[in-house]
């Protein structure tokens, strides 16, 4: 790839054509069948970095094919922008020597239907976050 394409692609912009990709998919897919499906101006290590990126990010479970890794989603095609949200979030967390300061700020600076929504998710409500905490959960499908 050319670095004219390569400052073309939006930031993030080849995750979701590898995500896509995989998600269009109806069996776990080798990094060769991704680079074919995504043509041959991207590099095959570039396809292959992506795959193991998302991997690390959670996005993408991958199990051994031989001397290669079959990739497929590791959540609902609707979860993956959480995910890959929630695993940023997390690797900056980490990064942070005072982790109480950072919650607290975070905290201080959500709108009071997010903190709502932060607290029932908190005490194992997340679909009604005005549920007390330990109070039973409707079964799935309810």
């Amino acid at each position: 790839m050319t670095s004219g394409e390569r400052g073309a692609r939006a930031r993030g912009g080849l995750e979701r054509e590898v995500l896509a990709t995989v998600a269009a998919a109806t069996a776990p897919m080798s990094t060769a069948q991704v680079h074919a499906q995504l043509g041959p101006q991207l590099a095959y290590t570039t396809v292959m970095t992506t795959l193991a990126r998302l991997h690390e990010k959670g996005v993408l479970r991958r199990e051994k094919r031989g001397r290669a890794f079959a990739y497929e989603l590791a959540t609902r095609v609707e979860d993956v922008d959480a995910s890959m949200t929630a695993h940023r979030m997390h690797r900056l967390l980490e990064a942070e020597a005072d982790r109480a300061g950072v919650l607290a700020r975070f905290v201080a600076d959500l709108s009071s239907e997010d903190e709502a929504l932060l607290t029932g998710l908190l005490s194992g409500s997340p679909d009604d976050p005005g549920t007390q905490p330990g109070a039973p959960r409707p079964a799935a499908g309810d």
